[in-house]
């Protein structure tokens, strides 16, 4: 096997124990390719966006034909791990991380992408107090013709648009709450200033696809694959909170469910 390091895209001769040696008695060796540059990628060898070497290279660094990294990058595009683009400035680039939405224990958007050692962001796109629409009377258990504050957002991982927000809140109880900070995380707000922090939820989730808008602001193409989350939240007392709307982005994010056999 040739004794080559891969470095910023481009291969050195130098000793060196990464590539690992790969052989034909360990398995497939395009499995083999796929597993270390996993590992690569998770240990921020490769950074997200960054281009990888070419394929010659990565054939050289590991001793096989082009054909077999080849087979490899395939099998990495599979686990959504790099992206192949075409054109003038195209390659192979390591894709953004997939965001696991883990639906087994309630959390909030912010919380979810600190578990993945992420920096969460908001941009707040709509900030109002409205009259509540029937479904939303229904969903939060308000009187006819109660008002609610609709907060709309497009909220960020690593700067990278992941999701669109459209979140009701009762707005007879969370007065005030148009005039605290909005960019952060909207349950830590309910927590800390009105001591209502959801404790659980009830969703429904399906897949749909982006309209203009939508494909605009979480900036992908119109009809992408969108994975759509309605929700309403509740407090320690079993008070609905908030009924909203969430749009992921499905290549950017997925479902998480941990299933147990529960026995009578």
């Amino acid at each position: 096997m040739n004794n080559i390091v891969l470095t910023r895209g481009f291969a050195m001769r130098q000793d060196t124990r990464w590539p690992p040696r790969i052989s034909r008695s360990k398995g497939l060796l395009h499995r083999q390719i796929a597993d270390t540059l996993t590992v690569a990628i998770a240990q921020h060898r490769f950074q997200a966006g960054e281009r990888l070497p070419p394929e010659r290279e990565l054939a050289d660094a590991f001793g096989v034909h082009r054909l077999t990294v080849r087979q490899a990058l395939a099998e990495l595009q599979t686990r959504h791990l790099i992206d192949r683009r075409t054109g003038r400035k195209g390659g192979t680039f390591v894709a953004q991380p997939i965001i696991d939405l883990d639906l087994t224990a309630f959390a909030g958007f912010s919380e979810q992408v600190r578990r993945h050692g992420q920096v969460a962001g908001a941009k707040v796109l709509r900030a109002v107090r409205v009259d509540a629409d029937a479904s939303t009377i229904d969903a939060l258990q308000l009187a006819a013709g109660s008002e609610v504050i609709v907060i709309d957002r497009l909220r960020y991982a690593d700067d990278l648009p992941v999701v669109l927000e459209h979140s009701s809140f009762p707005a007879e109880r969370f007065t005030g709450l148009l005039e605290e900070p909005l960019d952060g995380s909207l349950y830590d707000v309910l927590d800390q200033r009105f001591d209502s922090r959801p404790r659980r939820a009830l969703e429904h989730i399906e897949p749909v696809s982006a309209d203009n808008r939508t494909a605009r602001l979480l900036d992908v193409a119109r009809g992408t694959p969108l994975l759509r989350v309605d929700r309403v939240a509740f407090d320690a007392h079993g008070t609905a909170v908030e009924s909203a709307r969430d749009l992921f982005r499905g290549d950017r994010t997925r479902a998480l469910v941990w299933s147990f056999d529960i026995r009578r």
